[in-house]
C-alpha cells in the first residue's frame, strides 16, 4: 500500500477510502498470464498497487510490476478502468477501499521473476483455463474483460 494511502489511514482510520490502483496482466508467449500469491490474504492476483500522488498511472503500473515480480515492462496496453461495487475491498486489518483500478496488459517485458518479500509468496504463469484458486475477487472484473477479449468468455465459469 502506498505512502499516500498510509498517511490518509492515520487520519481517518478504517472508513472507506477511494483508492486509485494501477495493475498489469502479464501475458507470456504461450498466452499464459502471470499471477502472484498475495501474502496478506493468500489469494492469487495480478501485479498492481496504489498510485502515489502526482504519479502517472503508467509509471505506477510499471513500478508495481517491477517491485512485485522483478519484471520490467517494455510496453503496456490499456485493458480498461474498473470501478464500482465489485471493486470494494476490506483488507485483513479492517481498512476498507473503493478501488478504481486502471489495468494494463503487458506482452513485451524482460527481467527475472522475483517475489517481493513481504507481499508476494509465489509467482507463476497460468493457462486461462487452469487459473489457481482462490482468485483475488477484486481482480475478477478485469480478468473477465481480458478473457472476453481473448475470446474465452465461456471459460470464466470454470474458475
Amino acid at each position: 500500500m502506498g505512502e499516500y494511502i498510509m498517511d490518509m489511514r492515520k487520519r481517518v482510520g478504517h472508513i472507506p477510502l477511494m483508492q486509485c490502483g494501477a495493475s498489469v496482466i502479464v501475458e507470456n508467449e504461450k498466452g499464459e498470464i502471470l499471477l502472484q500469491k498475495r501474502s496478506d490474504n493468500d489469494t492469487w492476483a495480478y501485479a498492481g498497487g496504489s498510485v502515489e500522488l502526482f504519479e502517472r498511472v503508467e509509471d505506477a503500473a510499471a513500478r508495481e510490476l517491477l517491485e512485485e515480480t522483478g519484471l520490467i515492462a517494455d510496453e503496456l496496453t490499456l485493458l480498461g478502468i474498473f470501478s464500482g461495487e465489485r471493486m470494494r475491498y476490506t483488507y485483513p486489518n479492517g481498512d476498507e477501499v473503493s478501488n478504481v483500478d486502471i489495468v494494463f496488459v503487458c506482452k513485451k517485458y524482460h527481467g527475472t521473476l522475483k517475489c517481493e518479500r513481504g507481499e508476494v509468496e509465489e509467482l507463476g504463469f497460468f493457462s486461462l483455463d487452469q487459473l489457481p484458486q482462490p482468485l483475488f475477487e477484486v481482480n475478477r472484473p478485469a480478468l473477465e474483460q481480458y478473457m472476453k477479449l481473448r475470446g474465452m468468455e465461456g471459460q470464466w465459469q470454470m474458475i
